[in-house]
């Protein structure tokens, strides 16, 4: 039995022990210091660091501060002792009035370690203060009938001070009527009394002047004085008498001014004056006097302003009744002030953590703040929310302290700033709410890499780019900021060919902006493949890398290689071999040749350029293939050239050329053969050619002198009228057609043209002028500049002897005329419109006979097509571009002196066939070839 009765005994004490380790606990946590009033500034109070056990550097490093609930400030922190140190001036009578002990109360923040440390400092009262009547001189009115013994109240002295400093005791001058009598209330206050001694005689003394003193027992000791006259009155034996020796009334804080509170009333026996009483207040302090409002007469106490609770919830005030006698009553009035709910709730931010790292942990302290309503009871209970949210709660911390705290992870690229609201409502009817609005700043880090808008990029560029070119741009983005979004480019580093990429291919790192630092060659590489990497600043840096091909154009920058026939490479010229009894088709030989380029730039098409022999052969537009155009015949020449062209379709196009020798035999034997039976025959028509040109010089120059002595005339003509005009004043009258200037002359020029017609089988030439057209005639100043004794208006370069009568110029471009300027018939001609053209009918002719003399110069070796003495400079004359299937057959223009017959075709002469086309009586000049 004594085992159960001893266990609650000992649970008991276990909890004993526990509630004493909560209360040690808590009063550790809670500071205690002590300051007397009316220090000056910086005067220290405690040493708090070494309380909150830390070091006096550590208050800032730790951010140790002060937090207090009321608007003035009244003690810091000095950092460099680590002691609380006051602010100012404390007056204890101004925070405390009349209450003792006064307990200044607040909280000190340890805000690394988000710890609130209690502190209470109590203000010690000193005699700063002597005692103070109300009002220095006092008039008593005594009955002369009062019996001794009779008291009488005295004016009480006021000390702020308390304790021994406050007010201790009265002294009353002396004086053989009247003694003083202290009596003590219940709260401790002395109040003085005037007592009656002896009877008074107002005949003998109508008044009597009395001193009372009140001292405190502070050190040193303070007084003060008033001056008391009592006059003797006549017969008053009665004092106003209260209905109530304290009078209580409870009202609201909100009662408008003017409201009445109560009315106090006093009785008084006597008759007539003595028995009239008025009131007023006779122990009140500053404040409660404008805050009431007493009528003097009624007794009405009403509200003179607006009262506060949270000022002052009790008034106690005491009001005195006095008849005409001079006889006083006194009461008390007690007004209690009921709390309504008229205050907001107050939100005070006491740290802030902003900005706050995106990669910040759940539960991290964002925001510590306070939040009070100053109401009382329920009006001042406050609870604090906020919107929902799923990034932050909100947490009630010690007291009124509340921590918002993050919830997850925050992302700044989502959202960088958020705008939190706390709501502070109190439990009041109605309840009152208070906003209080955060913003959040979220800091950055580097979390994200730049990100290209494609995953790929590929970029189409034309060869031969010149160095430097600015290929393409690439551009990242980083969602991040500041050093964390600065994208810098770069090339992966690779190898292209042996050669690193860097050679080839530089980058902007700022732009992006890609630059070529070599000219591409198409036929060296097709396409570039690169990998451009973005990345950021940030710490560590981030990056990201897309993939870049280059493709390059071909651009027609290769003109066609000719495979065969090759050069030889001992300089001499190879032969292809041509059959005699070749029929038209045959294929002799084939052009091959390859274009580096590609696509349509190598897209290759062959042109017979130049032949000895014209309507010979034939070219493949597409093969290269060389083939008789017709069967060979017997006085076809042994040796025949061909100026084969080949030609690509870029742009611009580029060509080659290959001459190539066709030898018309069976077989080698017979090229020897018929080069040993071919004997040069004399020329017969050496000294006629000599005459023609001789003539045609002449005639030329007569022509020229007969056109220069009629421009004299007329412009010596045009002189003598202009002459004449100015002597008469004018020419007014004067036909125009009698004038005749320049231009009349031009109109001539352009009117007449000459033309001649010739022919190697002739015996001697003839000149004949039909319709001349001087416009189509071009007056070659090449050969005029020359230092020959013949030179015309027409371009006479005649072969004598098979020699040029001239040095052959370089073709010069600037005679060439394009295809509508061209006169004649040759000037329709569908040619090149590049090529140097014949410019008038009598070139044409003059060429075309040339070209048939040409023939019968094929059987010497020593006549080639190509330029030699046999060819009269034609190919420098008209250049590699001038093709013979351009030229129109002008031959049946050509008139053969003493017959009526015209040259035709020289395959149509050697085939005994007429021409397709001619003019007049048409005869056969098979025999004269023959000749």
């Amino acid at each position: 039995m004594a085992a159960p009765a001893r266990r609650p005994h000992c649970t008991r004490l276990v909890l004993l022990c526990a509630l004493l380790g909560m209360l040690w606990e808590a009063r550790a946590r809670q500071i205690h210091y002590s300051v007397p009033e009316e220090t000056e500034k910086g005067y220290t109070v405690g040493n708090i660091s070494k309380d909150l056990g830390l070091e006096p550097r550590e208050l800032a490093e730790r951010g140790v501060r002060i937090i207090s609930k009321g608007k003035t400030q009244f003690f810091s922190l000095s950092p460099r002792s680590g002691c609380l140190v006051t602010a100012g001036r404390i007056d204890r009578e101004e925070l405390c009035a009349q209450s003792a002990p006064c307990l200044l109360s607040f909280k000190v923040l340890v805000e690394d370690r988000v710890k609130l440390y209690g502190v209470e400092v109590e203000v010690i009262d000193i005699n700063d203060n002597a005692p103070k009547f109300e009002a220095e001189n006092l008039v008593v009115k005594i009955s002369e009938i009062a019996a001794p013994g009779a008291r009488y109240p005295l004016p009480e002295a006021v000390d702020p001070d308390v304790g021994i400093n406050s007010l201790q005791s009265y002294q009353l001058s002396p004086n053989r009527h009247f003694s003083l009598h202290l009596q003590t209330g219940d709260d401790g206050t002395i109040n003085p009394e005037l007592v009656l001694e002896r009877t008074l005689d107002r005949e003998e003394e109508p008044s009597h002047h009395l001193v009372l003193t009140a001292s405190d027992g502070g050190d040193p000791r303070r007084s003060s004085t008033a001056l008391i006259q009592v006059i003797v009155l006549d017969t008053n034996d009665n004092a106003p008498v209260f209905d109530q020796p304290v009078y209580r009334v409870k009202v609201l804080e909100n009662v408008a001014p003017g409201t009445l509170l109560l009315t106090v009333r006093a009785s008084d026996p006597d008759e007539g004056a003595n028995g009239k009483v008025t009131y007023k207040f006779r122990k009140i302090n500053e404040k409660q006097s404008l805050l009431f409002h007493l009528h003097e007469n009624t007794g009405e106490i009403t509200v003179a302003k607006t009262l506060d609770y949270e000022e002052c919830s009790l008034y106690e005030m005491e009001i005195q009744a006095e008849d005409g006698g001079g006889l006083k009553g006194r009461t008390k009035v007690v007004v209690t002030v009921e709390d309504v709910n008229d205050n907001r709730p107050e939100v005070t931010i006491t740290s802030l953590f902003s900005p706050v790292r995106e990669d910040a942990p759940p539960g991290t302290v964002i925001v510590l703040f306070n939040a009070h309503d100053q109401d009382s009871g329920k009006n001042g209970q406050v609870v604090c929310s906020i919107q929902e949210n799923p990034s932050f709660k909100l947490e009630n911390s010690v007291d009124d302290y509340y921590r918002l705290l993050t919830a997850q992870i925050l992302d700044r690229e989502k959202a960088s700033e958020y705008n939190i609201t706390v709501t502070a409502t109190d439990r009041g009817t109605p309840s009152m709410s208070t906003e209080v609005h955060i913003t959040l700043y979220v800091a950055d880090i580097n979390d994200n890499p730049p990100a290209f808008s494609q995953t790929s990029y590929s970029v189409y560029l034309p060869e031969n780019n010149p160095r430097g070119t600015s290929i393409f741009s690439v551009s990242a983005h980083d969602p991040d900021e500041n050093e964390n979004a600065k994208v810098t480019y770069s090339l992966v580093e690779n190898t292209i060919q042996g050669a690193p990429l860097s050679s080839y291919i530089s980058i902007n790192s700022d732009t992006g902006v890609l630059y070529a630092l070599q000219s591409f060659d198409y036929e060296q590489f097709q396409n570039l493949q690169m990998q451009v990497k973005a990345s950021d600043s940030g710490h560590p840096p981030l990056s990201s890398n897309v993939s870049l091909s280059v493709f390059l154009l071909d651009q027609n920058d290769n003109a066609p290689k000719i495979l065969y026939p090759s050069l030889p490479t001992d300089g001499s010229t190879g032969v292809e071999l041509a059959p005699r009894s070749a029929e038209a088709g045959y294929l002799v030989t084939k052009v091959v040749a390859v274009d580096e380029d590609s696509g349509q730039n190598a897209w290759l098409s062959y042109r017979l350029l130049k032949a000895s022999e014209p309507g010979l052969f034939t070219v493949g537009l597409r093969s290269g293939e060389v083939r008789t155009a017709r069967a060979l015949l017997e006085r076809d020449a042994l040796k025949q050239s061909l100026v084969v062209a080949v030609q690509d379709h870029g742009q611009p196009p580029l060509s080659a050329t290959v001459t190539l020798t066709v030898a018309v035999a069976d077989s080698i034997p017979d090229i020897l053969a018929d080069l040993g039976s071919i004997s040069t025959p004399a020329d017969p028509d050496s000294d006629i050619t000599l005459y023609l040109v001789v003539a045609v010089a002449v005639v030329s120059c007569v022509f020229l002198l007969f056109v220069l002595v009629l421009l004299a005339l007329r412009l010596r003509r045009w002189h003598a009228s202009s002459l004449l005009q100015d002597a008469i004043g004018g020419s007014t009258g004067v036909p125009t057609s009698h004038i005749v200037g320049v231009h009349g002359v031009q109109t001539f020029l352009q009117t007449y043209s000459q033309e001649f017609s010739l022919t190697p089988d002739s015996g001697k030439s003839h000149l004949i002028f039909p319709q001349p057209n001087y416009a189509d005639t071009l007056i070659s100043q090449e050969s005029c500049g020359k230092s020959e004794p013949l030179c015309s208006s027409v371009e006479s370069k005649f072969p004598i002897d098979d020699t040029p009568l001239v040095p052959q110029a370089p073709p010069n471009t600037d005679w060439r005329f394009s295809q509508a300027q061209r006169p004649g018939t040759s000037g329709s001609q569908n040619g090149d419109e590049t090529g140097t053209w014949p410019n008038n009918q009598f070139d044409t002719e003059m060429l075309q006979a040339m070209i048939l003399a040409s023939a019968s110069e094929a059987a010497d070796g020593s006549s080639t097509l190509g330029g030699g003495a046999g060819t009269m400079g034609l190919s420098a004359r008209y250049g590699p571009q001038f093709t013979l299937q351009h030229v129109p057959d002008y031959r049946q223009n050509v008139y053969i002196p003493g017959s009526n017959a015209t040259l035709t075709n020289a395959a149509g002469k050697r085939d005994g066939k007429a021409p397709a086309g001619g003019n007049g009586n048409k005869k056969k000049s098979g025999k004269k070839e023959k000749k």
